[in-house]
């Protein structure tokens, strides 16, 4: 065929539709023209590299691996595909991925009972990778015949078979592995996606890749990015970091990850403090300003999403700026770098890297496998050859003719390998299978593609119904694409190893290892396995974890301390919702965990305790004769009884005498009995409530005041009616007021609050009850009024006897006796009203046990003021002036 020109643009999209025209072309047989691409005439791709490695079998499956690299200068330089720079430096853990490929393949084909009778073959070519080379070997593994550009979808895989006549070219693959990148993979997927070609990649996470309905036949052996950048948010919610900064490529890897990141601590109070974007193109002028943004941050918590490369340059700008103690979470792409590890001009910085990585495991067999690999056993295997010769600085004799002039030269002036060289001569992490990750990755896809090509080519196939009219049962050489996707999306399999692997919408299960660098005494760093995540559980062992700080305590990331319990949190206006000032809880309200956005009030029984961390029950509180006040009235209460006991003793024992016997010194008796009797009824109002305390305790109280007003009362009455009775024509009236009279009216007044208590105390007496009303640690037990009618009946009647005695006390208050016992009722009275108006106030207002207090300061107030007001002067003229404790005194005017 004639040559091809065509021009291919720079943009990745148009790379697509640039392939998708020459597939076009292929399928076709005729030119297509898209807009960017001219095409003359069907022509293959070129061939950037015809090495390649190849295994013969009855299945062959294709493997796509980027073995090496091009300069960076030369990679940005897409402009004429035929012109191809050539490919440069191995890349070893690239060439392990191959061999993975390789020892897997070799192990299905000695397990019986998988695919028996059938040899698994494979074909590997180098993707260099960039994007066209990688589309170009797809599509010749696709195609199968190199220079063949006879390709349809109907006779992909069975045309290099039933060709009669002609010879069979390379044989297509119904199945590739490969995608180093999520782009080559989006690339390949869509690429192939017309031919049903099942595509499993082995290191492509882009979360694009997920969606069905634009990739159904993409696989993958690595989980979406999606879940790492899960995992490292519940990583920073576990460990209380909530003040990050945060660092990412500017790509869609870095702005997926920490849009995941975001979505996830959204209602966590996880903030970042700073989003730092890092350019490829600018990396070191970016690096510095991320190094001085770290610097100044009060992080210490940075989460970097970027390429190794990136990180690199980031420590060491931190390095040059003593920047330590930051603690940083690192994303798969650098966790698990070497060249990281190993750089002791960063190792002060990138100490304790806590991070996710791509689940470890190990292969069986892989390591004797890698071991026994020779060039002399494998002659064909120009990539083993250049490691060879790297490795060992000698040169192979019968060199491939894939070899390109330069290395010929090169060659020439190394000495001749001897043929004895063996890997195990030299420690090189080419042969290390401690922690296999990548290679792992293509081991399951390995096993992945041969249980589906199991289930496909085994008879009669249950699982899948036919469809088309297609039989369900093929052969090796009528493999049909369509047919094997199907079979490939039922996959479940148990691998050697007992691991259980599926794919869920052509994702694996999401499965990462947690890794910490730790330092070592050679200045280095090493790699540390802390824990796994297996789906949405996370394993962590913080004890096996060396921080950045250099011990095991982790290190705190926060704007504002966390609020301990007893506190809530208020948010600062104009600041994040991390950054908070700490209150604490008010009395009664609690607060028992870390960050409480509020405090809870306790219930009415129950008040917080000191800490306002708990709600304890409150304690009972009534007016109790063991505390101060308690002690104070009671002993107040005590010495009025003591004062008119002693009154009662010196009335008694001076009876005959003037002072005693004027006015009636029965009445004298009885108003120091009732007295005594106030005094002790206050008693009865301190001390834990009960029902009869409390019944009896008002009832004492209305009917020794009653009994106590009733009988000054009735002596102002009697004044009055003697002084009266002096003038004419009123002789007659003291017969109205003798003794027995007087004793009737006191016993007829005191009867009537007799009775206003029996009826109060019968129908709705009061009765003990914890006043919960007032808000504090303590409940107060009082008696509480049932009836307020009742009590103001009690208080009313008092009033009035009080009211009219103060009265009549007033008008016979001049009256010419030298000694006018009507004086001494007026100022008592006054004292006594006065005491109990101020009472009413006090008593509503007053809180809990206080109300107690008040009415018990009542009763004594008003008692000392009539035991003082009326027998006060009598007692001083009695025991220190008894010259005028005569008649003749008494009756002077």
């Amino acid at each position: 065929m004639a040559a091809s020109t065509f021009w291919l643009p720079l943009h990745p999209t148009k790379w697509l539709s640039s392939a998708l025209s020459l597939l076009l072309v292929s399928i076709t047989g005729r030119p297509v023209g898209l807009q960017g691409v001219q095409v003359t005439v069907c022509s293959q791709l070129g061939a950037p590299s015809n090495r390649g490695v190849f295994q013969d079998g009855d299945v062959i499956i294709g493997g796509l691996f980027s073995l090496h690299y091009i300069p960076s200068a030369v990679e940005q330089d897409y402009t004429r595909l035929p012109h191809y720079e050539p490919c440069t430096g191995l890349e070893l853990q690239a060439l392990k991925y191959m061999y993975a490929m390789a020892f897997a393949v070799e192990e299905v084909n000695q397990n019986s009972a998988l695919l028996p009778g059938i040899k698994l073959g494979y074909h590997i070519l180098d993707s260099c990778g960039r994007y066209p080379w990688a589309l170009q070997s797809a599509l010749s593994l696709v195609g199968g015949d190199r220079h063949n550009c006879n390709l349809t979808a109907s006779t992909l895989y069975s045309e290099a078979y039933e060709q009669p006549g002609e010879t069979a070219g390379v044989q297509p693959v119904p199945l590739l592995i490969g995608g180093h990148a999520s782009t080559t993979g989006v690339i390949l997927s869509r690429i192939l996606r017309p031919l049903s070609v099942p595509v499993i990649s082995y290191l492509a996470s882009c979360p694009c890749l997920s969606d069905r309905s634009n990739f159904p036949n993409f696989f993958r052996t690595i989980p979406s990015d999606i879940y790492q950048a899960r995992t490292m948010a519940q990583l920073a919610i576990r460990l209380n970091w909530t003040w990050i900064g945060a660092v990412l490529a500017n790509n869609d890897y870095g702005q997926m990850a920490i849009q995941v990141f975001q979505e996830e601590i959204k209602g966590k109070r996880v903030c970042l403090e700073f989003i730092e974007t890092v350019h490829r193109e600018t990396i070191v002028s970016d690096a510095r300003r991320v190094a001085l943004t770290i610097q100044s941050s009060t992080a210490t918590v940075i989460l970097i999403f970027c390429w190794y490369t990136d990180v690199q340059k980031i420590f060491v700008e931190l390095a040059k700026r003593n920047v330590t103690g930051r603690q940083f979470l690192a994303s798969e792409a650098w966790s698990t770098s070497d060249d990281l590890l190993q750089d002791i001009t960063i190792s002060k910085v990138a100490s304790g890297v806590f991070g996710v990585a791509i689940r470890s495991s190990t292969i069986p067999g892989f390591e004797n496998y890698l071991k026994k690999l020779s060039p002399s056993h494998h002659p064909n295997d120009d990539f083993l050859r250049e490691f060879w010769e790297k490795e060992f600085g000698c040169s192979i004799v019968n060199a491939s003719h894939n070899i390109s002039t330069s290395s010929h030269v090169k060659k020439a002036s190394l000495p001749p390998c001897s043929g004895i060289e063996s890997i195990n001569e030299v420690q090189h992490f080419f042969s290390d299978i401690t922690q296999l990750r990548v290679a792992y990755n293509v081991y399951l896809a390995v096993y992945a593609a041969a249980h589906a090509l199991h289930s496909l080519l085994s008879c009669p196939s249950g699982n899948i119904p036919p469809q088309n009219n297609v039989s369900s049962c093929s052969s090796p050489k009528h493999i049909r694409t369509v047919e094997l996707l199907q079979h490939l999306n039922t996959v479940n399999l148990t691998t050697p190893k007992g691991e259980v692997f599926y794919f869920q919408g052509g994702d694996p299960p999401a499965k990462y290892d947690l890794v910490n660098w730790h330092n070592t005494p050679k200045g280095t760093l090493k790699l540390v396995v802390v824990g796994h995540v297996d789906g949405f559980d996370l394993h962590l062992n913080e004890s096996a974890i060396q921080w950045s700080t250099g011990s095991n305590q982790v290190p705190d990331s926060v704007c504002s301390k966390s609020c301990p319990p007893g506190t809530w949190m208020a948010d600062r206006k104009g600041e994040p919702v991390c950054c908070f000032d700490c209150f604490p809880c008010a009395e009664g309200e609690i607060s028992n965990k870390t960050d409480s956005l509020q405090c809870e009030q306790c219930p009415s029984e129950f008040w917080s305790n000191a800490e306002r961390i708990a709600c304890i029950p409150r304690q009972l509180d009534f007016l109790s004769f063991n505390e101060t006040l308690g002690i104070t009235l009671t002993t107040a209460a005590v010495s009025g009884v003591t004062v008119t006991t002693a009154v009662f003793v010196v009335f008694l024992f001076y009876r005959q005498t003037p002072m005693v016997r004027a006015n009636n010194s029965e009445l004298s008796f009885l108003l120091l009995l009732s007295l005594k009797l106030c005094f002790l009824c206050s008693l009865v109002f301190i001390g834990r409530p009960s029902v009869w305390s409390c019944r009896f305790q008002q009832a004492a109280f209305g009917i020794s005041f009653v009994l106590c007003v009733s009988c000054l009362l009735v002596k102002t009455i009697v004044v009055l009616a003697v002084f009266r009775s002096a003038r004419p024509g009123a002789e007659t009236l003291m017969k109205w007021f003798g003794p027995g009279q007087q004793r009737g009216s006191v016993c007829f007044f005191t009867c009537i609050q007799v009775i206003i208590c029996v009826i109060w105390l019968s129908l709705s007496p009061p009765r003990p009850q914890s006043d919960l009303g007032f808000q504090g640690s303590k409940v107060t037990l009082e008696c509480t009024m049932e009836s307020v009618v009742g009590f103001s009946l009690v208080l009313g009647y008092i009033g009035l006897l009080a009211c009219t005695c103060l009265l009549l006390a007033f008008l016979a208050r001049k009256l010419p006796d030298n000694f006018n016992e009507a004086k001494l009722i007026t100022f008592s009275m006054l004292i006594f009203c006065a005491v109990w108006v101020a009472f009413v106030p006090a008593y509503i207002s007053s809180p809990g046990k206080y109300v107690v207090a008040v009415e018990v300061f009542a009763i004594l107030a008003s008692s000392y003021g009539l035991l003082l007001c009326i027998f006060a002067p009598k007692c001083f003229i009695i025991l220190l002036r008894p010259e005028k404790n005569t008649k003749k005194h008494l009756m002077a005017r």
